[in-house]
């Protein structure tokens, strides 16, 4: 869907657009690689009791290796690097690959690609929201440092911050959506440069809940990070209860429709659980078992953590699956 217009949708799906999941198994994307890299770093990053970034940026350079080998190593680095089925290149943005290969990690005082404001570091930044330890601050401070090591860009970094708030407030402060955004426009107002993120939220907030893929693009295609999550916080308001419809309304318009589907299904499954999500879509998605496994270790890790890796932790296991360095 990535790239097609919306009448071009039209045409090749009817006039209702996509309606079911397309392929089985339904390939993920860049998107959920890059989530799933993003996780095991911050898993990592509490195993070795360190600050996370430049635990993700080594997270982040095992997703990069993904996409120039054709399988893991014979030594991957990690469970997570183990996965055949990640070394698939699914249209990955210019922005992750050139930061990651520029041979050094970009930090707020020195961010790459301090231009591009792209949503490939927004895409990415549900997991920052989801450890119960941190504050809703640290979330979107922490998220935003690691948007920079591929996003210099204050737009790119703030709304990678932004959305990880959001993630928080309705995971762990137990918020609905809009009181979330709230929290999180709050934060961003205190940030130089915001202008930019507060107004597309805000326009989503505002914009008539009767959705059509014509009133999604006066927020944009999605390709810069605030207009990404714009189109995906519209379309979750706009089907609070119903995922499978806002996944849809994510999805049907022209512009980078799996990435602003991708951070849609992410803020609905913080909002309403994972019991909220269409069953027959998960049951086809590929890495299924991999992705709900991984899920499952960032929750033992942020609420059991010293049970696996501090006394008992030499016969979980749990270090050679996730090494603190």
């Amino acid at each position: 869907m990535e790239f097609l217009h919306t009448a071009r949708i039209r045409d090749e799906y009817g006039p209702d657009g996509l309606t079911d999941l397309l392929g089985d198994p339904a390939l993920i994307t860049d998107d959920t690689q890059m989530t799933l890299f993003t996780a095991e770093g911050l898993i990592r990053a509490s195993v070795a009791g360190v600050e996370p970034p430049a635990m993700v940026y080594q997270a982040h350079l095992r997703w990069l290796d993904t996409q120039r080998r054709p399988g893991p190593p014979d030594s991957a680095d990690g469970w997570l690097a183990g996965h055949a089925f990640l070394y698939a290149r699914r249209a990955p943005g210019n922005a992750c690959m050139s930061g990651l290969s520029a041979g050094r990690m970009g930090t707020p005082a020195s961010p790459a690609n301090p231009h591009s404001k792209g949503c490939g570091a927004v895409m990415r930044s549900a997991p920052f929201g989801l450890d119960p330890r941190w504050t809703v601050s640290r979330a979107f401070d922490v998220a935003a440092e690691c948007a920079t090591q591929t996003h210099g860009h204050p737009s790119g970094f703030l709304a990678a911050g932004a959305f990880a708030a959001i993630t928080h407030a309705l995971v762990v402060g137990e918020r609905d959506l809009p009181d979330a955004v709230e929290v999180a426009l709050g934060l961003l107002r205190r940030q130089p440069k915001h202008d930019e993120v507060t107004t597309a939220l805000e326009r989503a907030l505002a914009l008539d809940r009767a959705v059509t893929p014509e009133r999604v693009e006066t927020l944009g295609g999605g390709w810069i990070a605030e207009e990404a999550l714009a189109i995906a916080l519209y379309a979750a308001l706009a089907h609070p209860t119903d995922v499978r419809r806002a996944l849809l309304a994510a999805t049907n318009h022209s512009g980078d429709s799996d990435s602003t589907a991708a951070i849609a299904g992410n803020l609905l499954g913080a909002w309403r659980g994972e019991e909220a999500l269409p069953p027959d879509w998960v049951f086809r998605l590929e890495g299924r078992g991999t992705i709900l496994e991984l899920a499952d270790d960032l929750v033992f890790e942020c609420t059991q953590g010293d049970q696996l890796h501090g006394d008992l932790g030499p016969y979980t296991g749990w270090t050679d699956r996730y090494p603190g360095s």
